[in-house]
């Protein structure tokens, strides 16, 4: 990282790490530069990517198939574009599942101003979720390459067991739990659970892990306010903006193409402020 861009990253990592003590952290994924401009301005506190967005628009499908350089260089992109700590999804690393592969690409986000990770324990070899002690090697990997670029970088582990439906259902909360603690001494800090809906589940993972916890929320999970009454630090949606992004174009487009109509078109956004949104980020490149 260069000497006039690490005040910049250190500056949002430690922001970005802030936010998790001032609950809940909500946080409406994007998938690109236009996306991420849009929810800064909405209020956003700090923008994240859901890697099935990021991949849909770089024309790939969801689960490890976009690669470490695709995800680098969108995150270049992002932290020029907006003013609030970006943390990125990087799914299990984008490589061999190697603890060298992840200490790389900590290294190569770390250098472009990224102040968070996500990094899952599914697994890319027909197991659903990477060996425990495995993905321990991996996080340990991922704060050593933070700590040698001489930043800091909030790592936020996911564990995949209810997503997956990994196991029974008292054996899955009880696999989580060792998960989450096994991970936290390894580095991570926080712990990410996406699969969880009801209420009682979450406040009983919420006392059992001692790390900020972050949801996965829409349709059929509580509302944010009674989140945050059970302790939830951190929201997200994962890919459910970019879905329904995507299910407005295809209205959109069946209006136009079939009755030739064009009231979908009416809740667009006006052109002239849209189009300054990227003009102040050429400007600023």
């Amino acid at each position: 990282m260069s000497s006039e861009h690490r005040p910049k990253q250190a500056e949002a990592a430690a922001r970005f790490r802030a936010l998790h003590d001032e609950r809940p952290l909500v946080l409406a994924n994007a998938w690109d530069v236009g996306s991420a401009r849009i929810i800064e301005r909405a209020g956003a506190q700090a923008v994240a990517t859901t890697s099935a967005g990021v991949s849909w628009s770089q024309g790939r499908a969801d689960g490890e198939r976009l690669t470490a350089d695709d995800s680098v260089a969108l995150a270049r992109r992002l932290t020029r574009a907006v003013a609030v700590p970006v943390t990125v999804d990087i799914e299990s690393g984008y490589g061999d599942e190697a603890p060298a592969q992840v200490a790389s690409m900590v290294s190569r986000l770390v250098g472009v101003g990224v102040a968070g990770i996500n990094l899952e324990d599914s697994g890319s070899e027909g197991a659903p979720l990477i060996e425990l002690e495995r993905h321990q090697q991996r996080l340990r990997a991922a704060r050593a390459a933070a700590a040698a670029s001489g930043s800091d970088l909030f790592i936020n582990a996911r564990i995949d067991t209810y997503l997956f439906a990994v196991g029974g259902v008292d054996d899955r909360f009880e696999e989580t739990v060792k998960r989450a603690v096994a991970y936290c001494e390894a580095g991570a800090d926080g712990i990410f659970v996406p699969g969880v809906t009801d209420a009682e589940t979450i406040a009983a993972l919420i006392a059992a892990i001692d790390a900020p916890l972050n949801i996965m929320v829409g349709p059929g999970t509580p509302a944010i306010d009674q989140l945050a009454a059970l302790g939830v630090a951190r929201i997200s949606v994962g890919p459910a903006i970019a879905l329904a992004a995507l299910a407005a174009t295809e209205r959109a487009a069946r209006e136009l193409l079939g009755e030739g109509g064009y009231e979908q078109l009416r809740s667009g956004l006006p052109f002239g402020e849209t189009n300054s949104f990227f003009a102040e980020v050429e400007a600023s490149a």
